[in-house]
């Protein structure tokens, strides 16, 4: 019999069908089912695409869903891997947890804070990075789950600190109203910059 891995997406608190419909299609369900995985499980939120459901009593990869749970990190500590949208939110909780994680992004959103944050995370190894739906399944089948290297938070004190200390704020203690120039206007290209202050 099959061990059983359990793999859970995420939408968080919003939408995002692309990405339900894509873990939904055939490509990535049998992507996961080689890899050795033999549930999935999916949060779908307040998006319209209805996943269908499996019984996984064929040999075949079971899949479940369901809109919104108030015990989200139930469903992330049971799981062998999770696929989630690029919130900060959803993708730190995961790292947290110690487990494996694909970051999946909209590229139906205006911003680019969200894939800037992911790619930077997947380039210092703590997670894999899609560049959208239709990426996932080529993301699922090539990636490494050894390469992965464990995420340890950083002292929320400390980076706040930083964070200040980098846009010109005076730190707690200094008696100094100084402010940079550039203050809440500070693009998002700093976003990297930022990572290498908290996360070296």
């Amino acid at each position: 019999m099959r061990e059983r891995k359990g793999v859970f997406v995420t939408v968080g608190t919003t939408s995002f069908d692309k990405l339900v419909a894509a873990v939904d299609s055939e490509p990535v369900k049998a992507a996961l089912f080689r890899r050795g995985f033999s549930h999935l499980q999916i949060q779908i939120g307040r998006g319209t695409y209805i996943p269908s459901k499996v019984s996984g009593e064929d040999g075949e990869l079971e899949v479940d869903y369901f809109t919104f749970s108030p015990t989200i990190a139930d469903h992330l500590t049971a799981a062998s891997l999770v696929i989630s949208h690029a919130g900060s939110g959803s993708i730190f909780e995961t790292l947290r947890l110690g487990k494996p994680l694909v970051v999946v992004v909209n590229e139906d959103l205006m911003d680019n804070h969200q894939a800037e944050l992911a790619e930077e995370l997947a380039d210092r190894k703590h997670l894999f990075f899609a560049r959208g739906p239709h990426l996932l399944a080529q993301t699922i089948e090539s990636m490494d789950l050894e390469s992965l290297v464990p995420y340890t938070p950083g002292n929320p004190k400390n980076i706040a600190d930083q964070i200040d200390a980098f846009f010109g704020f005076s730190s707690p203690g200094e008696g100094s109203d100084q402010k940079g120039g550039e203050g809440e206007g500070a693009s998002v290209s700093k976003i990297s910059k930022l990572f290498s202050f908290f996360f070296r």
